[in-house]
């Protein structure tokens, strides 16, 4: 297969992550015609393959990553893409427009069985069973070969972007945080040899090695993509607040660094300058910007699975990527653990989306080097 037609097998017109059968369903179709100005589902799927047929000319995607199985305390990050793309039509009526004109392919989402996570924790049976269903036209021998989890299909399907086009970055909508495994892995293929680094925006360290046994969800990711950045420092962890060790532990153990979210309170533009000199000094050229929408103060992001008080700012968050990729260069970001079913108060899900679309804007913004 070439690496579109692998994608059409992985992949979903955007908002279609979802498998849906009666549930949901016209929501789903609805936002699709929104976003492809389509009458139909016919002219969506089309629209969609004509997507992706953009991707070796983009500057950026948008991946959906629409999984929460990897998620910890409450569930309802699944829906994140679908309500974030809602969120940005509403707010910006022309966003498709704008996303051609910063040549930024939305190519849709993965296609999400939602009692898996990854391939690695499968059983040869219940791959095959699952293949058997993703993908029946494929003959045995070469449907043996692809993957049916959600951040393992992520993790092929960035790679067979890279394929198309070494020098995109993506951006995935989440999901929990275990959607950002699947960047990073694809990202120290395609950028083998070059000094990135990660910066992390969460309430949470996320560097178990493993939780409960499981190796890759939403507590352990940071863990291994600090392994594959080979625990230099690279990894860069803002608005700590919620750990059961202190920063001590972390820099001393894992050889990452954090800046917690009490001393961005207490002086934002000193952190700020220490981030982006710490990045420099470690001799960090591009970022991938990873942000779990929980490292930002639970008064702007109560929306979520593990809301926090204590933590950053909307401004800072926002001065952080915008000076990362003037100062740094942004390779890849996210936005991950938008959970829109969580609200602790009538506004928190229109608060909560709003940071999102907020938050959204300005990494694209970041990635392009021009306003979205």
């Amino acid at each position: 297969m070439s690496p579109l037609e692998e994608l059409r097998l992985l992949l979903r017109p955007a908002g279609g992550g979802l498998h849906l059968v009666s549930t949901g369903l016209d929501e789903q179709r609805a936002l699709q015609r929104r976003l492809y100005s389509a009458h139909d589902d016919a002219a969506v799927t089309a629209r969609w393959e004509a997507a992706l047929a953009r991707i070796p000319a983009a500057r950026a995607i948008i991946l959906g990553v629409p999984s929460d199985v990897g998620a910890g305390f409450r569930r309802g990050a699944n829906l994140g893409p679908i309500e974030i793309r809602k969120a940005l039509l509403d707010a910006r009526p022309d966003w498709p427009a704008r996303l051609d004109a910063a040549r930024i392919v939305d190519i849709g989402d993965v296609l999400c069985v939602p009692q898996l996570l990854h391939d690695e924790m499968l059983s040869e049976s219940q791959k095959e069973r699952s293949r058997a269903a993703l993908y029946p036209e494929l003959p045995p021998a070469v449907r043996a070969a692809v993957p049916v989890s959600p951040l393992s299909m992520a993790e092929r399907a960035l790679d067979l972007v890279f394929a198309l086009n070494p020098t995109v970055k993506p951006f995935v909508l989440g999901g929990d945080h275990s959607v950002a495994w699947p960047v990073a892995s694809a990202l120290a293929r395609a950028h083998a040899g070059a000094r990135w680094g990660i910066v992390q925006p969460d309430a949470h360290t996320d560097l178990l090695e493993e939780r409960l046994g499981v190796k890759y969800c939403f507590a352990t990711w940071s863990f291994h993509a600090n392994e594959l950045l080979g625990r230099d420092g690279r990894l860069v962890q803002v608005g700590i607040r919620a750990s059961r060790h202190d920063r001590a532990h972390w820099e001393g153990t894992l050889g990452v660094r954090q800046f917690w979210a009490s001393a961005c309170l207490e002086d934002p533009d000193r952190e700020l300058d220490a981030i982006v000199g710490h990045l420099r000094a470690v001799g960090v050229t591009g970022v991938y910007f990873s942000n779990d929408v929980d490292g930002t103060d639970s008064a702007w992001a109560s929306a979520t699975g593990t809301p926090e008080a204590g933590g950053l700012t909307p401004d800072f968050v926002e001065r952080l990527v915008t000076r990362l990729g003037e100062e740094i260069g942004l390779l890849a970001g996210d936005l991950v653990e938008v959970a829109p079913p969580l609200q602790d108060t009538p506004t928190a899900r229109a608060d909560t989306l709003a940071l999102a679309v907020r938050y959204v804007g300005a990494t694209l913004s970041a990635m392009a080097g021009s306003t979205i």
